[in-house]
């Protein structure tokens, strides 16, 4: 999935709405807001089952990044780890899609 993922990943931060961080990821799922959730392979045990369930219960799609919470974080052009992300909107993207045809 590699370029194209990353591609379609800026392209939501950049023309939808995207948050960044667990626990703001987290609160999200809670509220039913959030349209997809990708979660670095890495995240912390803890946190990423917590989101795994929520994200089932909301029964929100939930894509697992393969690379670093470093690599998701260099992915979404900021200079600090990521370990989840909370699409509201996917914008122009057609991230919805791919992680949907991939799953």
């Amino acid at each position: 999935m590699g370029a194209d993922f990353i591609r379609e990943l800026q392209t939501a931060i950049n023309t939808g709405k995207v948050v960044l961080g667990s626990r703001r990821t987290i609160k999200l799922l809670s509220t039913g807001k959030a349209k997809l959730v990708i979660l670095a392979k890495n995240a912390p045990t803890i946190v990423a089952e917590e989101i795994k369930y929520k994200a089932k219960i909301s029964n929100t799609p939930l894509y697992v990044f393969e690379g670093s919470s470093k690599d998701l974080g260099a992915a979404c052009n900021k200079p600090f780890f990521v370990s989840a992300i909370a699409v509201i909107d996917e914008g122009e993207s057609g991230l919805l899609d791919l992680v949907k045809g991939q799953a």
